[in-house]
Formats: structure tokens, sequence, C-alpha cells
């Protein structure tokens, strides 16, 4: 008798994860595949971090995460969308967030949209916990059709989960498309999950949130990339009070709360200047697009801090492995984020010599 249950099927080690461990065993790599910050958290965020422990706030926070933290989050969000029935719960980061959201919101058999390219959790998740995924592809270039979208919407359908900046085109979607999606949504009676982490990474498009247009959207965010934190472990969710409120129960008996200290340190993070980290990734983004530019079919990224180049020859997966072998160059292939194997996703999330190295590298794998 097989001991597991049927649920384990829908999970495969990330591919990304396959990388960062086929990376640890070369001498020299290229790493341009990880999807964090390459600077470390602000020095006056990390020293409310140590007072926080120094002063004894290691102990069990409330489930929804502290006063503090969540009175500046609420503010913040009431300022931005006048929603008096809008509530915030601070998660273990952004991906526990959504973890809750489809564990309160989709029941076995209901349909989830997830527009492909994606990030690898959003099919995954939906999967372990009964729902199916439904597909709307955005190829070539990773637009958001709201006609296309509502093909696919039947009555089965629980939940759209979009995601602007995105992870791994780094496309920004427009107003228009934001709008439409926001009001379809709305008009069909469909959730529509919106992952905002990246919202702080825009380049020369303006960040629009579906919330905006719709006041039943969810919204995950958190401080990973903003503030370089990712092993913090730290999100937060805003939505309808009858959504937060099933959230917080399950967050009770599943994370329990969010790690205590660091909240303290998160408030402190929400007073931090964070646009020279912004500036210099906007930079760093100019310097690969132009170096590649000759090279490489891609769609202009707008915003996170990810290229979703095509392949010159071969699939994505025969390229990154190329890469890998005669460059030590460590990029994801795209059919770890999609259905298709043609492009791949590289981070500039990076120091300027490693991405001068990895230009090299794609300039010479693009000659073959």
């Amino acid at each position: 008798m097989n001991p597991l249950a049927d649920r384990t099927q829908y999970l495969d080690s990330s591919g990304i994860r396959k990388v960062f461990e086929l990376g640890a065993k070369l001498t020299d790599p290229i790493d341009m595949s990880i999807g964090q910050p390459h600077f470390d958290v602000p020095a006056e965020v990390r020293q409310a971090a140590i007072e926080a422990i120094q002063s004894g706030k290691n102990g069990y926070s409330l489930t929804q995460g502290i006063p503090l933290l969540r009175q500046k989050l609420q503010e913040r969000i009431q300022r931005q969308y006048g929603h008096d029935d809008r509530e915030v719960l601070v998660t273990c980061g952004t991906s526990g967030g959504l973890v809750l959201a489809l564990l309160v919101l989709v029941n076995p058999g209901d349909e989830v949209i997830v527009f492909d390219p994606y990030f690898v959790m959003y099919d995954s998740l939906s999967a372990v916990v009964g729902g199916r995924v439904v597909y709307v592809d955005t190829y070539p270039q990773f637009r958001i059709d709201a006609e296309r979208v509502e093909k696919a919407i039947t009555p089965r359908t629980k939940a759209i989960i979009f995601n602007s900046p995105g992870n791994p085109t780094g496309v920004v979607a427009g107003e228009e498309e934001v709008r439409a999606l926001a009001e379809l949504a709305a008009r069909r009676g469909v959730v529509l999950i919106s992952d905002e982490v990246y919202s702080s990474f825009c380049y020369g498009r303006q960040f629009v949130s579906p919330a905006r247009f719709n006041p039943d959207t969810l919204v995950l965010d958190g401080f990973s990339k903003t503030y370089g934190m990712p092993g913090w472990r730290l999100g937060f969710a805003h939505g309808p009070r009858t959504i937060i409120q099933q959230m917080i129960k399950f967050q009770q008996y599943s994370f329990v709360c969010a790690p205590h200290p660091l909240q303290w340190a998160a408030a402190t993070a929400l007073d931090v200047d964070a646009s020279g980290y912004v500036a210099d990734y906007w930079r760093k983004r100019d310097m690969v697009l132009e170096a590649l530019a000759e090279h490489y079919e891609v769609v202009t990224p707008e915003g996170a801090f990810y290229i979703f180049p095509k392949a010159p020859w071969g699939t994505a997966s025969e390229f990154v492995a190329r890469a890998i072998e005669e460059q030590q160059l460590l990029v994801i292939p795209g059919k770890v984020f999609s259905r298709r194997d043609t492009h791949f996703r590289i981070s500039y999330a990076a120091d300027e010599r490693t991405l001068l190295r990895g230009i090299e590298a794609l300039r010479k794998l693009a000659r073959q």
C-alpha cells in the first residue's frame, strides 16, 4: 500500500531549486537564476530586528500580525483604495498568503485560471487543494486579453491568479488590461487574486492594481523583494473581510503566525525609502537589454528583475543545459514556468561582475 497522499503527485522538486543545486557543484558559476535581491536588508531594519529579539519579542504574536505593523499597512491600504471592507493579514511570506488563499477559496473540482507563463506555485498549489487549473496563454507579448479570459470562464471557475509585474517575464500590465480583467472578474463573480510582490519595481510604466477597479480583489504582497529579506518570510494579504477572516483562521491552524520579532522590523521597513534599489535595477535592466538586443528576441520587461528571452536555437531546456555545461551560466528554462519550452529566464538581481560575465556568456551561446 502506498503510504503517500495523492496530492504529492502534483508537486515535483522546483525546477528553480534544481538549478540552484546544480550551481552549488560548479567552481565559479555565473548565477543569473535566483529570484531575490542581491542587496542586504537596510541597516536600520536589521537593527530593529535585533532590538526586537533582545527585548524579548520572541513568543507567538497575534495570528493576524502585531498591531503596529497591521495598523501601518491598513493606513497605507486605506489611502490607496478607500475600501471600508478591506482588511489586512500578516502572512509567512507572499507564498504563505497564496497557500491560505487557495485553502479558503477553492473546493475540489473548482477551476482556477492561471496565465501562461506563470510563477511556479500558481498551478501546483491550485492542484494540491483539488482545483483544476485552466491555462490562458499570453504568448508572444505576455499581455492579458480579457476576451480570451472570458472564454475560459465556466460555472466552475472560482479564481483567477494575476501577477504584475510578472515573474518570469517582467511584464507590467497596463491600466486598460488591468481594468478589463478586474471588471470581468467582478461581473462573473470570480475571485481575482493579485500577486503584487514586485509592485515596487516598475521602470517607465506605472503599477496598477486591479483592486482599484474591483473592491473584491484579494491582494498578496510582501517585504522580500522591496527590502531584500526573502529569508525572513514576511508577507501580507488584504481583501474583503469575509476572505481575510477565514485566512486568519487557517493561519491559526497552519503557520500560527509570521515570525514575531521580524514583524517589528518590517514595521520599520515601511518607513525606508527603497527608490535607490529600484533605480539600480532599472539601470541593470537597461544594461542587459542593450547588450543582448542584437542576439535575442525579447519582450522588454518593465518591472521586477527578470528578462524572458526566446532561446536562439533548440528548445529552452537544450539551451540552458548548454549554458550550464559550457559557460557555467545558471539561468532557468521556460518550461519551469510554462507549458512551452521556448524561452528562458534571466535574473539581473546580481552584482556588476556577474552581469558582465553573464552577458559575455549569452553572446557566445547565441552565436552557436
